[in-house]
């Protein structure tokens, strides 16, 4: 949605099937592969992913993330530190992937960094930092983020899988997204966006 506000940038990244990816003028998606050489590092998303306005994937050698992960408005994910403590003109060698295994749902603004595996079906809480790996199923928060709540697994999720396993009553809400999104477009909105391009009304 709104690619055009949508940056994706560098060698060797793999978006799979039915991946949502929303972009927004104030809150821009910039999807990258920053290698330590031409044409290393990459970057692989899965099926079913959403990806919502604001979010940064920066990956200096791997970073994977699995099907049906759901990625809130503003996170940030990365697999390095881009610059050494002392030398801060180099990178430190040390490749230090990043793993989203799949169902994870990234909340609001949280950061995802270096050499962290965050297992199924967990969920990282708004503005939380993890730093250390997160066992599947489970709830965490905090800045450095800590397990607070386990999740019954013998209730079962309801995956974006699922969401995409009826094409169509998935037509039909998109039909009504649009509706409701586009109903006020005309062609004098179109024509006052071409001479007033900041207006938001």
């Amino acid at each position: 949605m709104k690619p055009w506000y949508v940056s994706i940038s560098g060698p060797n990244i793999r978006i799979g099937k039915c991946a949502t990816i929303i972009g927004e003028p104030d809150q821009r998606v910039k999807i990258a592969v920053w290698g330590s050489q031409p044409e290393l590092g990459e970057l692989t998303i899965g099926d079913y992913v959403l990806i919502s306005p604001g979010v940064r994937i920066s990956a200096a050698d791997s970073i994977t993330i699995g099907n049906s992960v759901m990625i809130a408005n503003g996170v940030y994910i990365t697999d390095a530190d881009w610059h050494g403590v002392y030398d801060r003109s180099q990178r430190a060698p040390a490749v230090t992937p990043v793993i989203i295994h799949d169902n994870v749902w990234l909340g609001d603004r949280c950061a995802v960094l270096k050499g962290v595996t965050i297992g199924e079906n967990s969920i990282v809480a708004a503005n939380a930092v993890v730093v250390k790996n997160v066992p599947a199923n489970v709830v965490v928060a905090g800045n450095p983020a800590k397990v607070v709540k386990r999740l019954d697994t013998d209730r079962g999720f309801v995956t974006r899988a699922d969401f995409f396993s009826d094409p169509e009553g998935l037509e039909q809400f998109f039909q009504a997204v649009d509706k409701t999104v586009l109903e006020k477009n005309g062609f004098g909105r179109w024509l006052r966006t071409l001479f007033f391009p900041t207006d938001k009304d």
